[in-house]
């Protein structure tokens, strides 16, 4: 028993020493992933309506939906290995927190939770972007986002803004990728305003990207 303790112990720290040093090379290899990238960030356009389920989330939380002050030092956060680190940490954690379970709800009625036993795209989403707020990142760094996956559902994604990059966080991926990675599979709609979180734009995207119009539909 102790001797298969022992090598159990051996085998949790292997993999921690493993997983260190995947995120250490996803990391390094990041920024050069983003020179080979024609624009790493995504564009704002007009002012739009908020998703009905992010007006009645902000009714139930609302510090949530509160401008959180710069805990940085400069505007532009830059991504430090700590940083990578600790969103890699939050996407992983919440997405083996929440059990996935489609909620079959209109917009009108649909509830965004935080930390529910089981949830859809919707909880995943802001439980991230709660958890990262909780540890200092500002809120114009944290901006939900309305996209469209290959099926035609509605699915809510998290962009963090850094200084290198907008970065994805995704319940329907293990992995963080800069926006752009996602263009050719997800079509943008609406994403919150650095601003004010209260606020939403449309997306503008690239020529070769196809937008689609703002509607209040369930998510995925």
């Amino acid at each position: 028993m102790c001797q298969f303790r022992v090598l159990l112990k051996a085998a949790a720290i292997l993999a921690a020493l493993l997983w260190a040093t995947a995120s250490q090379a996803a990391f390094f290899g990041l920024p050069l992933a983003l020179k080979y990238q024609l624009d790493q960030r995504v564009h704002f356009g007009s002012p739009v309506l908020p998703p009905i389920g992010h007006s009645r989330f902000c009714l139930t939380y609302p510090d949530d939906c509160e401008v959180h002050s710069i805990d940085f030092r400069h505007r532009n956060i830059e991504l430090t290995m700590a940083r990578w680190n600790e969103l890699n940490s939050v996407n992983r954690e919440v997405n083996r927190s929440i059990e996935p379970f489609v909620v079959y709800e209109s917009a009108t009625v649909e509830q965004w939770r935080i930390s529910p036993a089981a949830g859809d795209c919707k909880d995943y989403a802001v439980t991230k972007r709660h958890e990262l707020l909780m540890r200092g990142w500002p809120s114009r760094a944290l901006l939900l986002s309305e996209v469209i996956v290959p099926s035609g559902e509605h699915h809510l994604i998290l962009v963090v803004r850094t200084k290198s990059a907008d970065l994805v966080l995704d319940n329907l991926n293990a992995y963080i990728w800069p926006a752009p990675k996602t263009y050719a599979r997800y079509q943008w709609v609406r994403i919150e305003s650095p601003q004010n979180p209260k606020f939403w734009n449309n997306v503008d995207m690239p020529p070769v990207v196809h937008t689609v119009s703002v509607s209040d539909q369930s998510y995925d």
